[in-house]
């Protein structure tokens, strides 16, 4: 089984194992922190070459995630690009699948702290976005209730079999839901992060992706 079934202020959700959190009843596909070109940004930037296959790679998964669920609706939760001119210098090939993937379907980016404005691509661009009892941000709040968010690029560790397995990770309690990174090239905060702590107040539970998917009491 390559996702999780989990309730979230009375939604029935699933996480899956791409990092894709996918709500069956809306048929909508929810993904955070794409951070598409993020090693020409890297370069532009003066540092280390990196191949640069990530926006390909990212995109890939994020096309096979669409395939398979059919999704209506699609949420980019925030930093889907490292910053704006990787947007604009993403290549055509990439750009043309972005378009492929839009047709047809509801498309909403909300905005990050890595892509505060408007991208030349097609869709709506919102700073959050509500629907039912569920509001979607990029940035968690202080008193947020229901919200879905990401930004945090939340990891989390699991024992298993005499090692330690560190994977990006779903944070969820009964006020908020905070998604991994998505993207390729994200590094991670790990779930016992004091930022996090304080957010992930109660018993929150940690979905790790990957090929198994597993929840786990959040590690404190």
């Amino acid at each position: 089984m390559n996702f999780v079934d989990f309730t979230f202020c009375g939604q029935a959700l699933r996480a899956l194992g791409s990092g894709a959190l996918w709500w069956p009843e809306q048929r909508l596909l929810c993904v955070s922190d794409l951070h598409l070109g993020k090693s020409e940004r890297i370069v532009r930037r003066g540092g280390v070459a990196l191949p640069p296959y990530d926006s390909r790679e990212t995109l890939t998964r994020l096309a096979a995630d669409l395939e398979h669920s059919q999704a209506e609706t699609v949420i980019c939760l925030g930093d889907s690009f490292d910053d704006l001119d990787a947007s604009r210098a993403l290549p055509a090939q990439d750009r043309l699948q972005i378009t492929a993937m839009q047709a047809g379907r509801r498309w909403i980016w909300i905005e990050g702290n890595h892509d505060p404005g408007p991208v030349e691509l097609g869709g709506t661009h919102l700073s959050e976005w509500v629907l039912g009892s569920l509001v979607f941000r990029h940035i968690a709040t202080a008193d947020g209730m229901g919200e879905i968010s990401g930004h945090y690029h939340p990891k989390a560790s699991l024992a298993a079999k005499g090692r330690t397995i560190s994977r990006p990770a779903f944070l969820v309690n009964g006020q908020r839901l905070i998604l991994p990174a998505y993207g390729t090239y994200t590094g991670g905060l790990r779930c016992t992060d004091a930022v996090l702590a304080k957010l992930m107040t109660g018993e929150a539970q940690a979905i790790l992706t990957g090929n198994n998917p597993v929840k786990i009491p959040m590690p404190r």
